[in-house]
């Protein structure tokens, strides 16, 4: 039997990147240029949204809701939206992306101008708005893998963060200004011009060429079921998704009830708000640019760990603080702690996936994001309209604590790697009948010989086997033993389709084809196994 450490590559001792190491690649520098601006446009209208809403209700059930809507598009839209950035062409699909925000910055600019904005329209308009974030996250966090060299790609996704928590900065800083001179208005109309002016920098991306597949193209319904199969077959997809959900469902007491903290502290207002979202956003960038050095001496798991601690004790002490400089302080801590622990779980999801199913698979990683955020928001929100604002954050705050200790044993970081890199497989030799492309079910057939000495072990390894096998898609799998001869064991799948089929030989990555030498390493005799492929035949009645 093959070294099961087969499917783990050798490590490759490389120097650690530096934090602006990836901005040494052109085409990464320009993409990353437009994520500024598409997140500065983001924070702009969250800010002016926020606290436009307080002039409309005063109700905190309501300002929080502002984020949920803003976030719950992601978690309702995220399959749909990654299945066409794994499909459709990524360059296209991102500009498109910031075309759709651009009209509805303008139409939310139109009705705040015309004086005839309400608590409910502000909130449909705020969805409005982040159908756009559900559709272009996930093609950008698609891109990002293929911009960069792999021992870059932690530094790449950091250098996002950055990205994200600069323009938490600098939005909310021209967002403030410009409300206090001129009017939201102008908020949203910056934004379209900003969204505009980002579509056409990756208009002029000339992306190189993509390899082509002489299959049809994946059909939409079909990509997103495989996405979602991919995920629920992967147990570090289970671990990652679990952990950031709970941590940003108690993290985002803090962002949801910070427009009536910042209200409450000794001469807050809109400037006090802007601070604090400053404070969040400077101690976000300062981590950032450290990551390299901590990851180099702990893991992510103890990043994930010990930022939900920082992020937890910070929001405690913003709940008791008095004053902006009391709180201020905190708000650095808690930014600090909020890219270190949520730098370490997208860079987990990234290379828990092949480019394949990329999008789709970050586009769930993001669902579980933003519905855990769209509901920490209203849920504290809720809180607080019951209880007061302190209580609730620090009952967010206790809830942190608490989901530590019931998640310790799912760990992102934990058990074999495996090596995703693209791997070429021959496909099967062609039918001797006429076989349309999308014919189906097709069911395949596997005979094995193996020593009855050895069955313990060729099971354990067939176990991995088929969870490899459901989450590239088959509909099912089963493994029989002959009755009268128990050498012979047989392994079946059905796919969905003849092209499906195909198309996974065009998949294959080095973990794939290490598995299978660990199988083929149990067959018994010089011929390989038996392949047989069978197609669905309808009934004529």
């Amino acid at each position: 039997m093959s070294d099961p450490s087969a499917a783990e590559p050798a490590p490759v001792v490389t120097a650690p990147a530096t934090a602006w190491a990836p901005l040494q690649q052109p085409v990464f520098r320009m993409l990353w240029g437009v994520w500024v601006a598409a997140n500065t446009c983001m924070w702009m209208n969250d800010v002016a949204a926020a606290w436009l809403m307080t002039t409309l209700s005063p109700s905190p059930v309501m300002v929080a809701l502002v984020q949920s809507a803003s976030t719950l598009p992601v978690f309702l839209l995220g399959v749909p939206s990654g299945a066409f950035a794994d499909i459709l062409d990524r360059r296209q699909y991102f500009m498109v992306t910031q075309i759709w925000v651009a009209a509805v910055a303008l139409l939310i600019c139109a009705v705040v101008s015309l004086d005839a904005m309400s608590a409910p329209l502000l909130l449909g308009l705020t969805f409005a708005n982040g159908v756009g974030l559900a559709m272009r996250w996930p093609v950008f966090a698609a891109l990002v893998p293929g911009l960069v060299p792999r021992h870059h790609l932690p530094a790449a996704l950091a250098l996002n963060g950055v990205a994200m928590n600069a323009s938490r900065i600098i939005g909310p800083i021209v967002a403030g200004a410009i409300i206090a001179s001129a009017g939201s208005a102008y908020v949203f109309a910056l934004n379209a011009v900003l969204s505009i002016v980002a579509a056409f920098v990756i208009f002029r991306w000339k992306r190189e060429q993509q390899k082509v597949s002489a299959l049809p193209g994946e059909r939409f319904v079909g990509a997103m079921r495989v996405g979602i199969q991919y995920v629920r077959q992967s147990r570090r997809m289970h671990a990652i998704l679990l952990r950031v959900a709970l941590f940003f469902l108690q993290s985002m007491a803090l962002m949801g009830l910070l427009p009536l903290v910042a209200k409450g502290l000794q001469g807050g207002g809109a400037g006090t708000f802007t601070l604090l979202l400053a404070c969040m956003g400077a101690g976000a960038i300062a981590a950032a640019l450290f990551l390299p050095r901590l990851r180099a001496s702990a893991s992510r798991d103890d990043l994930v760990t010990w930022g939900t601690v920082l992020q937890a004790l910070a929001m405690l002490v913003v709940s008791v603080a008095p004053n902006v400089w009391a709180a201020a302080p905190a708000m650095v801590v808690a930014g600090a702690a909020w890219i270190s622990a949520a730098n370490s779980l997208t860079v987990s999801a990234q290379l828990a996936l092949p480019d394949w199913v990329r999008a789709r698979g970050m586009s769930i990683y993001q669902m579980a994001l933003m519905g855990s955020s769209a509901a920490g928001a209203a849920l504290w929100g809720q809180v607080a309209t019951w209880t007061s604002v302190r209580t609730s954050l620090v009952a967010a705050a206790v809830g942190a604590f608490a989901c530590l200790l019931l998640t310790r044993r799912f760990q992102v970081e934990t058990g074999i790697a495996e090596d995703l890199t693209p791997a070429q497989f021959a496909r099967p030799a062609g039918t001797q009948i006429d076989v349309d492309p999308h014919e189906g079910p097709v069911l395949i057939t596997i005979e094995y010989r193996i020593d009855p000495t050895r069955v313990a072990e060729f099971l354990d390894v067939m176990q991995e086997t088929r969870r490899n096998r459901l989450r590239h898609g088959m509909l099912s799998w089963g493994l029989f033993r002959d009755a009268a001869d128990p050498a012979r064991f047989i392994e079946h799948f059905v796919d969905e389709s003849w092209v499906e089929h195909l198309r996974h030989f065009e998949r294959m990555t080095a973990f794939d084809l290490a598995l299978r030498e660990r199988r083929m390493s149990f067959h018994l005799g010089d011929a390989p196994p038996l392949v047989s492929r069978y197609i669905a035949q309808p009934l004529h009645r």
